[in-house]
């Protein structure tokens, strides 16, 4: 249940705050601060699993913003076969923060920013329920998934001359947008590898017309993509 609003946290409030005076469907996106985020988790299911890791920077006026970025490594209890991916063992996660204070420190760098992710919905999920399961509530941010917009670019001419887009991983947009993938499934590689495909698909949307925040954010269709990350 969530807290009453008068006895809400002080990092709460002030996350609550930033969004008196936040971005709307007309705002240029020029004018947003986009934060790319990543998250290592112990598994897919975003009711169970939790975080592991957390890696974000932030994208606005078209530059990746390296002093403006986020990671955080959490205590896990226990190994899982997502190790095998993440490469976290238990012991290096000795060294990590608690969960509670992570999240905290995350919301006082996320602000009212506009979150940006491969497949982001997943992240988003994991991270509410965390939210929800320490302080009884949701992230407000608007969420702006790459593939989404790579399927609109796509369907509006954007890559005419190329073959219709069959996969849907990070690695494949990498491979087309010419990106190197250097530090891969880690937070904070993935982060920075989503934020300089971000910037190709942010001209391109430029390009096209979706020069508005409401435009860029735009879901496309769920039946016609899929959900591997």
């Amino acid at each position: 249940m969530a807290q009453d609003p008068v006895t809400e946290l002080p990092f709460i409030q002030r996350y609550r705050e930033c969004f008196n005076a936040t971005w709307n469907d007309e705002t240029a996106i020029d004018s947003v601060r986009f934060v790319v985020l990543d998250s290592e988790t112990t598994g897919l299911n975003p009711r169970v699993d939790r975080i592991i890791s957390i890696g974000a920077v932030v994208v606005q006026k078209g530059e990746i913003l390296l002093d403006d970025s986020f990671e955080a490594l959490l205590q896990l209890s226990r190994n899982t076969s997502a190790v095998t991916v993440h490469g976290v063992t238990r012991d290096e996660s000795r060294k990590g923060m608690e969960e509670r204070e992570a999240l905290e420190m995350f919301l006082d760098y996320l602000k009212d920013g506009v979150i940006v992710g491969h497949h982001i919905g997943h992240d988003v999920a994991t991270f509410n329920t965390a939210y929800e399961r320490h302080w009884g509530f949701q992230m407000s941010n608007r969420s702006l998934d790459t593939m989404d917009l790579t399927l609109h670019l796509e369907k509006a001419g954007a890559f005419s001359g190329r073959p219709q887009i069959r996969e849907f991983t990070l690695d494949a947009l990498c491979d087309m947008f010419g990106v190197v993938p250097h530090d891969r499934h880690t937070a904070g590689g993935d982060a920075f590898i989503t934020a300089q495909v971000f910037l190709r698909l942010r001209r391109l949307a430029l390009r096209y017309g979706r020069e508005r925040l409401g435009l860029i954010c735009e879901p496309f269709p769920t039946d016609t993509k899929c959900e591997t990350a």
